[in-house]
Protein backbone atom coordinates (compact mmCIF):
# COMPACT_ATOMS: atom_id res chain seq x y z
CA UNK A 1 0.00 0.00 0.00
CA UNK A 2 1.10 2.99 -0.51
CA UNK A 3 2.52 5.67 2.21
CA UNK A 4 3.99 8.82 3.15
CA UNK A 5 5.10 12.37 1.06
CA UNK A 6 8.27 12.07 -0.43
CA UNK A 7 10.34 15.58 -1.37
CA UNK A 8 13.12 15.15 -3.78
CA UNK A 9 15.45 17.59 -2.41
CA UNK A 10 17.65 19.20 -4.87
CA UNK A 11 21.19 20.03 -4.13
CA UNK A 12 23.92 21.89 -6.17
CA UNK A 13 27.38 21.88 -5.23
CA UNK A 14 26.41 20.16 -1.76
CA UNK A 15 24.29 23.29 -1.15
CA UNK A 16 20.34 22.30 -0.17
CA UNK A 17 18.01 24.27 -2.54
CA UNK A 18 15.18 26.31 -0.70
CA UNK A 19 12.44 25.19 -2.73
CA UNK A 20 13.14 21.89 -1.32
CA UNK A 21 13.10 23.17 2.47
CA UNK A 22 9.71 24.95 1.31
CA UNK A 23 8.43 21.47 0.26
CA UNK A 24 9.42 20.11 3.57
CA UNK A 25 7.23 22.28 5.11
CA UNK A 26 4.33 22.10 2.83
CA UNK A 27 5.17 18.11 2.63
CA UNK A 28 4.23 18.15 6.82
CA UNK A 29 1.26 19.99 6.66
CA UNK A 30 -0.40 17.89 4.25
CA UNK A 31 1.27 14.57 6.28
CA UNK A 32 -0.94 15.83 9.31
CA UNK A 33 -3.89 15.83 7.40
CA UNK A 34 -3.23 12.57 5.82
CA UNK A 35 -1.47 10.25 8.81
CA UNK A 36 1.48 10.14 6.81
CA UNK A 37 5.24 11.53 7.20
CA UNK A 38 7.59 13.71 5.49
CA UNK A 39 10.85 11.16 3.87
CA UNK A 40 13.30 13.41 1.71
CA UNK A 41 15.40 11.80 -0.82
CA UNK A 42 18.66 13.20 -1.42
CA UNK A 43 20.75 12.59 -3.70
CA UNK A 44 24.63 13.21 -4.59
CA UNK A 45 28.02 12.57 -4.15
CA UNK A 46 29.63 12.95 -0.41
CA UNK A 47 25.98 14.33 0.55
CA UNK A 48 25.28 12.30 3.58
CA UNK A 49 26.14 14.87 5.96
CA UNK A 50 23.31 17.26 5.07
CA UNK A 51 21.02 14.59 6.15
CA UNK A 52 20.30 16.07 9.55
CA UNK A 53 19.34 19.46 8.34
CA UNK A 54 16.56 17.79 6.47
CA UNK A 55 15.37 16.40 9.48
CA UNK A 56 15.66 19.50 11.44
CA UNK A 57 13.55 20.90 9.11
CA UNK A 58 10.36 18.68 9.32
CA UNK A 59 11.36 15.12 7.50
CA UNK A 60 11.15 12.10 9.17
CA UNK A 61 13.11 10.12 7.61
CA UNK A 62 15.88 11.29 4.62
CA UNK A 63 16.92 8.66 2.04
CA UNK A 64 20.86 9.11 1.04
CA UNK A 65 21.53 7.75 -2.65
CA UNK A 66 25.46 8.81 -2.25
CA UNK A 67 26.97 7.60 -5.95
CA UNK A 68 30.46 9.41 -8.01
CA UNK A 69 27.75 9.39 -10.64
CA UNK A 70 25.37 11.89 -8.80
CA UNK A 71 28.37 14.33 -8.06
CA UNK A 72 26.74 16.60 -10.87
CA UNK A 73 23.26 16.72 -12.03
CA UNK A 74 22.50 14.41 -15.19
CA UNK A 75 19.15 13.34 -16.16
CA UNK A 76 19.84 9.34 -16.39
CA UNK A 77 21.36 9.04 -13.01
CA UNK A 78 18.99 11.14 -10.86
CA UNK A 79 15.93 9.54 -12.64
CA UNK A 80 17.04 6.16 -12.01
CA UNK A 81 17.87 6.52 -8.66
CA UNK A 82 14.58 8.00 -8.20
CA UNK A 83 12.90 5.53 -10.23
CA UNK A 84 14.16 2.80 -7.60
CA UNK A 85 13.14 4.93 -4.58
CA UNK A 86 9.67 4.90 -6.06
CA UNK A 87 9.73 1.28 -6.86
CA UNK A 88 11.27 0.53 -4.08
CA UNK A 89 9.24 2.03 -0.99
CA UNK A 90 5.69 2.94 -3.14
CA UNK A 91 5.44 6.92 -1.49
CA UNK A 92 1.61 7.99 -2.19
CA UNK A 93 2.79 11.19 -2.45
CA UNK A 94 6.42 12.58 -4.40
CA UNK A 95 7.17 16.38 -4.65
CA UNK A 96 10.03 18.06 -7.03
CA UNK A 97 10.52 21.61 -6.97
CA UNK A 98 9.59 23.15 -10.58
CA UNK A 99 13.35 24.54 -11.06
CA UNK A 100 15.31 23.35 -14.26
CA UNK A 101 16.41 19.81 -12.68
CA UNK A 102 12.70 19.36 -11.14
CA UNK A 103 10.79 20.06 -14.58
CA UNK A 104 13.85 17.43 -16.30
CA UNK A 105 13.48 14.88 -13.85
CA UNK A 106 9.80 14.79 -12.53
CA UNK A 107 7.77 13.99 -16.05
CA UNK A 108 10.35 11.04 -16.99
CA UNK A 109 10.05 9.28 -13.66
CA UNK A 110 6.01 9.73 -13.69
CA UNK A 111 6.43 8.38 -17.14
CA UNK A 112 8.50 5.53 -16.04
CA UNK A 113 6.39 4.87 -12.91
CA UNK A 114 2.89 5.01 -15.59
CA UNK A 115 1.49 7.66 -13.29
CA UNK A 116 0.54 10.98 -13.75
CA UNK A 117 1.92 14.71 -12.85
CA UNK A 118 0.48 17.94 -11.84
CA UNK A 119 3.18 20.76 -13.15
CA UNK A 120 4.23 24.32 -11.65
CA UNK A 121 1.67 24.10 -8.73
CA UNK A 122 1.01 27.13 -6.27
CA UNK A 123 -1.04 25.37 -4.13
CA UNK A 124 -1.21 21.69 -2.69
CA UNK A 125 -4.67 20.30 0.09
CA UNK A 126 -5.75 17.34 0.91
CA UNK A 127 -9.63 16.07 -1.10
CA UNK A 128 -11.93 15.49 2.08
CA UNK A 129 -15.82 15.82 1.92
CA UNK A 130 -17.66 18.71 1.91
CA UNK A 131 -18.80 17.75 5.73
CA UNK A 132 -15.45 17.02 6.86
CA UNK A 133 -13.81 20.20 4.74
CA UNK A 134 -16.43 22.41 6.67
CA UNK A 135 -15.30 21.15 10.26
CA UNK A 136 -12.09 20.98 9.51
CA UNK A 137 -11.55 24.80 8.83
CA UNK A 138 -13.88 25.39 11.35
CA UNK A 139 -12.63 23.60 14.05
CA UNK A 140 -9.25 23.58 13.10
CA UNK A 141 -8.33 19.98 13.25
CA UNK A 142 -6.44 17.71 11.25
CA UNK A 143 -8.09 15.95 8.59
CA UNK A 144 -7.51 12.41 10.10
CA UNK A 145 -8.77 13.24 13.30
CA UNK A 146 -12.10 14.24 12.41
CA UNK A 147 -14.70 11.42 13.45
CA UNK A 148 -15.71 9.59 10.40
CA UNK A 149 -13.33 10.91 7.75
CA UNK A 150 -12.28 8.17 5.20
CA UNK A 151 -8.75 8.74 4.34
CA UNK A 152 -8.02 5.89 3.08
CA UNK A 153 -7.58 7.29 -0.30
CA UNK A 154 -5.52 10.24 0.75
CA UNK A 155 -5.95 11.88 -2.55
CA UNK A 156 -3.90 15.59 -3.02
CA UNK A 157 -5.46 18.50 -4.32
CA UNK A 158 -3.00 20.22 -6.75
CA UNK A 159 -3.76 23.41 -7.85
CA UNK A 160 -2.04 25.18 -11.22
CA UNK A 161 -2.90 28.17 -12.94
CA UNK A 162 -4.67 27.07 -16.22
CA UNK A 163 -5.53 29.00 -20.01
CA UNK A 164 -2.84 31.33 -19.74
CA UNK A 165 -3.14 31.96 -15.81
CA UNK A 166 -7.00 32.85 -16.43
CA UNK A 167 -8.11 30.03 -14.20
CA UNK A 168 -6.98 27.84 -11.32
CA UNK A 169 -6.98 24.37 -12.14
CA UNK A 170 -7.38 21.61 -9.25
CA UNK A 171 -6.44 18.16 -10.36
CA UNK A 172 -6.46 14.77 -8.61
CA UNK A 173 -4.78 11.67 -9.33
CA UNK A 174 -7.26 9.16 -7.88
CA UNK A 175 -6.31 6.02 -9.92
CA UNK A 176 -2.91 5.85 -10.12
CA UNK A 177 -0.02 6.17 -7.65
CA UNK A 178 2.41 7.99 -6.69
CA UNK A 179 0.50 11.01 -6.88
CA UNK A 180 3.37 13.78 -8.63
CA UNK A 181 3.69 17.42 -8.52
CA UNK A 182 6.25 20.14 -9.25
CA UNK A 183 5.51 23.15 -7.00
CA UNK A 184 7.21 26.72 -8.30
CA UNK A 185 9.55 28.02 -5.89
CA UNK A 186 8.46 30.64 -3.23
CA UNK A 187 4.77 29.69 -3.30
CA UNK A 188 5.31 27.95 0.13
CA UNK A 189 6.58 29.15 3.26
CA UNK A 190 9.61 28.32 4.78
CA UNK A 191 9.77 25.74 7.68
CA UNK A 192 11.26 26.58 11.18
CA UNK A 193 14.20 24.71 11.54
CA UNK A 194 14.56 23.14 15.07
CA UNK A 195 17.99 21.75 15.89
CA UNK A 196 16.26 19.11 18.68
CA UNK A 197 14.28 17.68 16.06
CA UNK A 198 15.23 13.66 15.66
CA UNK A 199 14.45 11.22 12.59
CA UNK A 200 15.83 8.34 10.69
CA UNK A 201 19.10 8.24 7.89
CA UNK A 202 19.06 5.78 5.78
CA UNK A 203 21.38 4.88 3.15
CA UNK A 204 19.74 3.93 -0.40
CA UNK A 205 21.79 1.49 -2.61
CA UNK A 206 20.22 2.19 -6.05
CA UNK A 207 22.86 0.15 -8.02
CA UNK A 208 24.00 3.27 -9.43
CA UNK A 209 27.38 3.39 -11.95
CA UNK A 210 29.23 5.23 -15.30
CA UNK A 211 27.09 3.10 -17.13
CA UNK A 212 24.45 4.97 -16.37
CA UNK A 213 25.82 8.02 -17.91
CA UNK A 214 24.51 8.59 -20.91
CA UNK A 215 26.20 11.87 -21.52
CA UNK A 216 30.03 12.93 -20.45
CA UNK A 217 30.79 16.21 -18.97
CA UNK A 218 33.78 17.82 -20.03
CA UNK A 219 33.50 20.97 -17.88
CA UNK A 220 31.70 22.70 -15.16
CA UNK A 221 31.42 26.48 -16.00
CA UNK A 222 30.39 28.65 -13.12
CA UNK A 223 28.57 31.52 -13.74
CA UNK A 224 30.60 34.27 -11.84
CA UNK A 225 27.57 36.81 -12.32
CA UNK A 226 26.88 37.59 -8.82
CA UNK A 227 23.18 38.74 -8.26
CA UNK A 228 20.79 38.59 -5.54
CA UNK A 229 18.03 36.00 -6.72
CA UNK A 230 14.31 38.28 -6.51
CA UNK A 231 12.55 35.79 -4.49
CA UNK A 232 14.96 36.29 -1.64
CA UNK A 233 14.73 40.33 -1.95
CA UNK A 234 12.95 42.62 0.73
CA UNK A 235 12.59 45.11 -1.72
CA UNK A 236 11.83 44.73 -4.99
CA UNK A 237 11.64 48.07 -7.65
CA UNK A 238 9.40 46.17 -11.16
CA UNK A 239 8.98 47.63 -14.11
CA UNK A 240 6.21 46.77 -17.40
CA UNK A 241 5.63 48.28 -20.42
CA UNK A 242 5.34 51.47 -18.90
CA UNK A 243 9.47 52.21 -18.73
CA UNK A 244 9.42 52.32 -22.80
CA UNK A 245 12.79 50.16 -23.21
CA UNK A 246 15.57 48.74 -21.26
CA UNK A 247 17.32 52.51 -20.49
CA UNK A 248 13.78 52.76 -18.68
CA UNK A 249 15.40 49.95 -16.08
CA UNK A 250 18.15 52.87 -15.01
CA UNK A 251 15.93 55.10 -12.84
CA UNK A 252 14.57 52.24 -11.22
CA UNK A 253 17.91 50.38 -10.43
CA UNK A 254 18.59 53.76 -8.56
CA UNK A 255 15.58 53.68 -7.05
CA UNK A 256 16.25 49.67 -5.92
CA UNK A 257 19.94 50.76 -4.90
CA UNK A 258 18.77 53.31 -2.26
CA UNK A 259 16.07 50.97 -0.59
CA UNK A 260 18.53 47.73 -0.41
CA UNK A 261 16.87 46.22 -3.09
CA UNK A 262 16.59 44.40 -6.37
CA UNK A 263 14.84 45.39 -9.94
CA UNK A 264 12.28 42.95 -11.00
CA UNK A 265 10.52 43.05 -14.26
CA UNK A 266 6.94 42.05 -15.86
CA UNK A 267 6.84 39.52 -19.02
CA UNK A 268 6.96 42.63 -21.29
CA UNK A 269 9.96 43.55 -20.08
CA UNK A 270 11.61 40.01 -20.65
CA UNK A 271 9.97 39.23 -24.03
CA UNK A 272 11.24 42.80 -25.53
CA UNK A 273 14.85 41.84 -24.29
CA UNK A 274 15.02 45.10 -22.19
CA UNK A 275 15.82 42.62 -19.14
CA UNK A 276 16.88 39.19 -17.68
CA UNK A 277 14.54 36.06 -17.62
CA UNK A 278 15.75 35.51 -13.65
CA UNK A 279 13.85 39.22 -12.99
CA UNK A 280 10.74 38.24 -14.25
CA UNK A 281 7.78 38.34 -11.22
CA UNK A 282 4.67 36.17 -12.67
CA UNK A 283 3.03 33.06 -13.86
CA UNK A 284 5.76 32.27 -16.21
CA UNK A 285 8.59 34.57 -14.01
CA UNK A 286 9.26 34.24 -10.21
CA UNK A 287 6.92 34.09 -7.46
CA UNK A 288 7.60 36.77 -4.70
CA UNK A 289 6.76 37.96 -1.42
CA UNK A 290 9.27 41.13 -0.36
CA UNK A 291 8.08 43.31 2.29
CA UNK A 292 8.01 45.95 0.07
CA UNK A 293 6.99 46.07 -4.30
CA UNK A 294 7.14 49.39 -6.22
CA UNK A 295 5.22 48.60 -9.67
CA UNK A 296 6.39 50.83 -12.01
CA UNK A 297 3.92 51.31 -15.16
CA UNK A 298 2.70 47.50 -14.75
CA UNK A 299 -1.06 47.38 -15.73
CA UNK A 300 -0.84 44.51 -13.46
CA UNK A 301 -2.28 41.22 -15.86
CA UNK A 302 -3.54 38.48 -13.91
CA UNK A 303 -0.50 36.40 -14.82
CA UNK A 304 1.57 39.21 -13.07
CA UNK A 305 -0.65 39.50 -10.09
CA UNK A 306 -0.08 35.64 -9.38
CA UNK A 307 3.66 36.54 -8.73
CA UNK A 308 3.62 39.24 -6.43
CA UNK A 309 -0.22 39.85 -5.01
CA UNK A 310 1.23 38.41 -1.18
CA UNK A 311 3.67 41.07 -1.01
CA UNK A 312 3.52 42.73 2.73
CA UNK A 313 2.93 46.24 0.78
CA UNK A 314 2.27 47.49 -2.55
CA UNK A 315 2.95 50.61 -4.03
CA UNK A 316 1.95 51.35 -7.90
CA UNK A 317 2.90 54.32 -9.98
CA UNK A 318 0.81 54.60 -13.05
CA UNK A 319 -0.47 56.48 -15.11
CA UNK A 320 -3.77 54.60 -15.38
CA UNK A 321 -5.65 55.34 -11.91
CA UNK A 322 -8.00 52.44 -12.87
CA UNK A 323 -6.09 49.60 -13.36
CA UNK A 324 -5.69 46.79 -11.84
CA UNK A 325 -2.26 46.98 -10.21
CA UNK A 326 -3.74 50.64 -8.79
CA UNK A 327 -6.41 48.54 -7.51
CA UNK A 328 -4.63 45.83 -5.59
CA UNK A 329 -1.91 48.58 -4.09
CA UNK A 330 -1.72 49.57 -0.67
CA UNK A 331 -1.09 53.11 -2.56
CA UNK A 332 -1.37 54.18 -5.49
CA UNK A 333 0.66 57.32 -7.53
CA UNK A 334 -1.04 58.17 -10.60
CA UNK A 335 1.60 59.89 -12.46
CA UNK A 336 4.61 59.21 -14.96
CA UNK A 337 6.92 56.90 -13.84
CA UNK A 338 9.80 58.60 -15.88
CA UNK A 339 9.16 62.22 -13.45
CA UNK A 340 8.19 60.26 -10.31
CA UNK A 341 11.01 57.55 -9.30
CA UNK A 342 13.72 60.13 -10.16
CA UNK A 343 11.57 62.30 -7.50
CA UNK A 344 11.51 59.28 -5.09
CA UNK A 345 14.98 58.71 -5.64
CA UNK A 346 16.06 61.90 -4.60
CA UNK A 347 13.55 62.23 -1.44
CA UNK A 348 14.92 59.10 -0.20
CA UNK A 349 18.62 60.24 -0.69
CA UNK A 350 17.95 63.34 0.87
CA UNK A 351 16.28 61.94 4.18
CA UNK A 352 19.33 59.60 4.39
CA UNK A 353 21.38 62.19 4.54
CA UNK A 354 19.88 64.28 7.45
CA UNK A 355 19.62 60.68 9.12
CA UNK A 356 23.18 60.37 8.86
CA UNK A 357 23.71 64.00 9.77
CA UNK A 358 21.53 63.99 12.89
Amino acid sequence: MSKDIYVVIEQRNGAIQKVSLELIGEASKLAADMGEQVVAVLMGYKIADKAQMLIEYGAAKVLVLDAPVLEHYTTEPYVKGVEYVIKEYEPNVVLFGASSIGRDMAPRIAGRVHTGLTADCTRLDVEVGKYQEYLRKSTNVPADKIEGLDTADKNLKMTRPAFGGNVMATIVCRNYRPQMATVRPGVMEMPTRDAARTGEIIMVDAGLSEADMNVEILEVVKNEKKSVDITDAKVLVSGGRGVGGPEGYEPLRELAAELGGEVSSSRIGVDSGWIEKDRQVGQTGKTVHPNLYIACGISGAIQHLAGMEDSEFIIAINKDESCPMMKLADLGIQGDLKVIVPKLTEAIKAYKAKQFAD
